[in-house]
């Protein structure tokens, strides 16, 4: 099988570690908070005077605080507000990066027809009224279709898990588990898949253990994007670790948030959902001094 976590980057010396001797004495240190929350607000000035901007934004973490039922989650109203008059700016697109299934990205963005959406973490993209087709293969199908025999037999003699049907895979969600029998269902879960198909995908995230046939990621949707709408920079913000390869693959004139907590490529880091509408406001008056709405 395929894992899909992010390979190991680089990362700046740690406090404990001395500088090298070409830096400075005062780079040993990591940033302060102020600092950062600086260095943030001065990327986000530069990015909303960009010629063409693409937001490509994670949705559960991201925009939307987790809920137990997924399909009651909603973007918070004050990144909601901020999105809205974000769309409403010419050469300005904003785009849903998720790993959830189309049909319920499309439910929980509440998006119009016109709307940008990759789910399944890249392998179904929607381009306004455009989308690809899947068109599984036989073989694909069968795979699929003894996959989900097994982890629904693990699901079903594990109270609290909860298995998700996906266009090409499975989810095997954990949330709701002590640590202990989550790891335990993870560890049923991925030899039951190897019993089926040694080149599955896998992406492990937040309690949740998922199995693709086919492996597409968030990079690769985010670059499709980048692509269609002819970006000259893009804001990429996620929580989770599937979000690392839409991290990989930004450039220097883009700008990377990671929500929370967890080793990341990105450049900056906040806190919360709450913090991530903040900036969403702050872009968006700013966009909005250069191309009013």
């Amino acid at each position: 099988m395929t894992n899909t976590a992010p390979p190991s980057r680089s990362q700046p010396p740690s406090p404990s570690q001395p500088p090298s001797p070409s830096q400075p004495p005062s780079r040993s240190q990591p940033p302060s908070r102020t600092e950062s929350a600086v260095a943030l607000a001065g990327a986000l000035r530069r990015i909303a005077a960009t010629d063409r901007l693409l937001l490509a934004l994670d949705f559960d973490g991201t925009l939307a605080p987790f809920v137990d039922k997924p399909r009651q989650a909603r973007a918070l109203p004050a990144a909601k507000a901020a999105l809205d008059r974000l769309e409403r700016m010419p050469d300005t697109w904003v785009a849903y990066v998720s790993g959830r299934p189309l049909s319920s990205l499309e439910q929980v963005t509440e998006a119009d027809a016109d709307a940008l959406l990759i789910g399944s973490h890249g392998v179904e993209l929607r381009f306004g009224r455009d989308g690809d087709s899947l068109d599984l293969t036989e073989p694909e199908k069968a795979t699929l279709a003894r996959l989900g025999e097994l982890l629904g037999a693990i699901v079903d003699r594990t109270p609290g898990t909860r298995l998700e049907v996906k266009p090409v895979g499975f989810g095997v969600h954990t949330r709701n588990l002590d640590p202990d029998v989550a790891a335990r269902t993870n560890a049923a879960a991925y030899d039951a898949a190897a019993t089926v198909d040694g080149e599955l995908t896998v992406r492990d995230g937040k309690d949740i253990l998922e199995f693709s046939v086919r492996g597409a990621d968030k990079g690769d949707g985010i670059e499709r994007l980048r692509e269609y709408v002819d970006a000259t920079a893009v804001l990429f913000a996620g929580d989770d670790v599937t979000d690392e390869d839409g991290f990989a693959v930004l450039t220097r004139n883009d700008v990377g948030i990671k929500v929370g907590e967890g080793d990341t490529a990105a450049q900056f880091r906040v806190a919360d959902p709450e913090t991530i509408a903040t900036l969403l406001g702050m872009l968006a008056d700013a966009r909005g001094e250069r191309v009013p709405d």
